[in-house]
């Protein structure tokens, strides 16, 4: 079945640029500069996705839409003023380390507005019923972001910034948030912590980023407690990992929460060959999460359901994944087929690897309080 999928999408989010790097690091001292001299989360991952729909021609099966940058009203909301003025005079000075791994550029202000604003748009999209679900192609990233600290690339909270947007613009209730980046969605979980309103599932390499950080044992607090869910993934663990966790966490603790609208940040960094990630999954791993969270939607949400780009940096292999998942969401299959994807099937984690993982899985979820779910969807 084909469906109403906007995609939300701007040029000027490519323009963002954080000087010269080699990956992550600032090039200067030991470290030379690579011949690109590009930052990891550079634009390119974005731009090739971008040009894998246009020549695939699943663009013009799309809504093609941008949006204003985000406002003042909706910033402050999720962000304090003195962060959006410090942010705003070293973006005007020319850039500069903001935080921990989150440096930016002349007019990374400006530009991280207009990517929270694409979320926003998207959100306002589904919620009016102008689209049945939307992709946002939002850089910068957002999940990392905390209310008065950028980090992980992330300068603001993209996610969390919408979501509060759409409570005052249309008076949703619950919101949940899948975060499959492989790294922990930080940002998101720090500003729902104590809050019941906002589910946040987070499925991430353990220990990967922050660097140490599991979090299984963090659950919430005060009236959250109990709607933040961390499920540490062991490196390496494959397509097998991820749908037993959606099987086993994530669709039960949808169907607990019954929301009204589900936001995926989705991160691309959990492939087999990304540089900054050691899990393994292929295409048709987003393909299956993506349809396991559509029909969640079409369950509890009315199909309200948001994707919202995250992390990713292989620029070879992330215009496949995502190409993947705008696929799912619009039921409309292009003629790509995925070059890697048998390739990465055979690096999969062999049986002893699986089980030992699918264990550690059913005692989270017993720790969660979760019941096996109806099946939604196949794991493929």
């Amino acid at each position: 079945m084909t469906r109403r999928t906007a995609f939300f999408f701007d040029e000027l989010c490519l323009w963002h640029a954080a000087g010269p790097h080699a990956l992550t690091l600032p090039v200067g001292g030991w470290v030379q500069p690579p011949a690109a001299a590009g930052h990891a989360e550079s634009p390119e991952t974005k731009r090739r996705l971008k040009s894998l729909l246009d020549v695939s021609g699943l663009t013009a099966r799309l809504q093609l839409r941008s949006a204003p940058p985000a406002s003042d009203e909706d910033l402050l909301r999720v962000h304090p003023a003195h962060y959006l003025e410090r942010f705003k005079a070293l973006s005007d000075a020319g850039g500069g380390s903001l935080g921990q791994d989150a440096p930016i550029g002349p007019g990374s202000y400006e530009i991280a507005r207009l990517s929270a604003g694409l979320t926003i748009a998207a959100l306002d999209a589904v919620l009016a019923g102008e689209a049945d679900n939307a992709y946002s192609l939002s850089r910068p990233p957002g999940h990392h972001c905390l209310p008065d600290q950028a980090m992980g690339f992330c300068f603001f909270a993209n996610i969390a910034v919408a979501i509060e947007a759409a409570k005052a613009r249309h008076g949703i209730e619950r919101v949940a948030v899948l975060d499959w980046d492989v790294h922990h969605g930080n940002g998101t979980q720090a500003i729902y912590y104590r809050r019941d309103d906002v589910l946040s599932i987070s499925l991430h390499q353990d220990g990967c980023f922050p660097p140490g950080y599991s979090g299984a044992e963090d659950i919430g607090e005060d009236r959250g407690r109990g709607f933040n869910l961390n499920v540490p993934l062991l490196p390496g663990g494959g397509h097998d990992a991820y749908m037993q966790a959606m099987q086993r966490i994530v669709l039960p603790a949808l169907e607990r929460f019954r929301p009204q609208l589900i936001v995926v940040a989705s991160g691309f960094d959990a492939n087999a060959v990304d540089p900054l990630a050691r899990m393994q999954l292929h295409s048709d791993s987003f393909r299956a999460m993506t349809a396991m969270v559509r029909d969640a939607a079409e369950r509890h949400a009315g199909g309200r359901l948001v994707v919202v780009h995250e992390g990713g940096y292989s620029e070879a292999y992330v215009p496949f994944c995502g190409l993947a998942v705008i696929e799912e969401l619009s039921g409309v299959r292009s003629a790509v087929r995925d070059p890697l994807r048998d390739f990465i099937e055979l690096q999969q984690p062999n049986a002893a690897f699986r089980d030992f993982q699918r264990q550690r899985l059913e005692e989270l979820a017993a720790q969660f309080g979760l019941c096996p779910a109806q099946p939604l969807q196949a794991a493929r």
